[in-house]
């Protein structure tokens, strides 16, 4: 048996990828450790580690000089305590799934010998995991082309986006029926934030729809609380069924349920719509340095399995009038369905475990 200590910004895009190898990893009877920031209330409870590690971490901006030598020293602090938590539990090896909370514990694994893994789940690769590059041994992709990736000389390893347990539970579920008659499920979701975009711009576009469409549908949102009621008054003057909530925690059995989703374009998300194959309009966030998630959302895209739409230029009746073809055209979906299947890569948990069981024997 070896210990791992998984280090994770305490979201949802990098928890849940970290959540997934140390449930594989746990499989094989190995000790898992999480080191995290203090983030980790809100998404680690049910993480399966023996021991969870709040280090301190900061992310530096060059741009307010005083916030950046605040968050130098915070920085430092976070070293020196995550050296502490390092010799306590003594890891073989660590690995890394960017965000800056990694840093602090990434580095001081470093300067302690300890082998480290980086894993990118975008199609871009982070700020974060770019500053650690020179302190790992491999770096693991979740996509063959991935913006920056060349500029390391470290090793590379291509292992796909590992989804969660629950999500490898309802994968390879059919694709629902669609005919000109049957109920037809929508499903939108913003990630783990919700988008106020989608409460302003989805409910009415459907309301803009053909009544007799609009008649089938049952749809399922994820909304920001302050927009529930505002958004359930749109889909009662609509005549729409629509169930909305917060948060789902059975969210990928929704997504299965789906003929077609509407959100965000985060790596969790492609991820997730890519094993479990079903199509999708997605809108990236926009604003992002990176711009990750248009990158994401391409590639989904190029495969077939996706439509990207630019927040900047959606409104209710360009979305509304996309809606209508697509689910006028059953077959159409199906087929995006299929070809989101060729993005996902429903073994990448067992790929990276493997990656990590290698590195800590010095094999990689």
């Amino acid at each position: 048996m070896s210990t791992f200590a998984l280090m994770a910004g305490g979201t949802g895009g990098h928890l849940f990828p970290a959540m997934a190898l140390a449930q594989e990893l746990g499989r094989r009877g190995h000790d898992i450790h999480l080191v995290t920031d203090e983030r980790v209330t809100h998404y680690g409870a049910e993480f399966p580690a023996s021991g969870v590690h709040v280090v301190p971490a900061a992310t530096p901006s060059i741009r307010h000089p005083v916030k950046f030598v605040k968050a130098g020293f915070v920085i430092l602090g976070g070293i020196g305590k995550a050296r502490k938590v390092l010799r306590q539990i003594r890891p073989d090896a660590v690995v890394g799934f960017g965000g800056y909370p990694c840093f602090p514990p990434f580095v001081a694994a470093a300067t302690m010998g300890i082998p480290g893994i980086l894993h990118e789940q975008n199609a871009v690769l982070g700020r974060a995991n770019r500053a650690l590059a020179r302190f790992a041994k491999v770096l693991a992709m979740s996509f063959a082309e991935t913006a920056h990736a060349d500029r390391f000389k470290l090793t590379k390893v291509l292992v796909g986006n590992p989804v969660r347990d629950r999500v490898r539970g309802v994968a390879g579920t059919p694709y629902p029926a669609l005919d000109g008659e049957r109920s037809i499920n929508i499903l939108v979701f913003g990630g783990s934030q919700g988008a106020r975009a989608f409460s302003d711009i989805v409910p009415a576009a459907i309301a803009q729809m053909d009544e007799r469409l609009r008649r089938r549908l049952n749809v399922t949102q994820q909304c920001r609380a302050e927009d529930l009621d505002r958004v359930a008054e749109a889909y009662r003057a609509a005549r729409v069924n629509v169930e909305m909530a917060t948060f789902f925690a059975d969210l990928p059995e929704r997504i299965a349920a789906s003929h077609l989703v509407i959100g965000r374009a985060g790596a969790s998300t492609v991820a997730e719509l890519g094993v479990l194959g079903r199509p999708s309009i997605l809108v990236p966030l926009p604003g992002s340095l990176d711009q990750d998630q248009r990158a994401n959302a391409l590639v989904m895209e190029r495969a077939g399995g996706a439509w990207v739409a630019d927040q900047a230029t959606l409104s209710p009746q360009s979305l509304a009038t996309q809606l209508h073809d697509l689910l006028n055209a059953p077959d159409r979906l199906a087929a995006a369905a299929q070809a989101a299947q060729s993005v996902g890569v429903a073994d990448a948990v067992e790929r990276l475990a493997n990656l990590v069981e290698q590195t800590a024997k010095g094999q990689s």
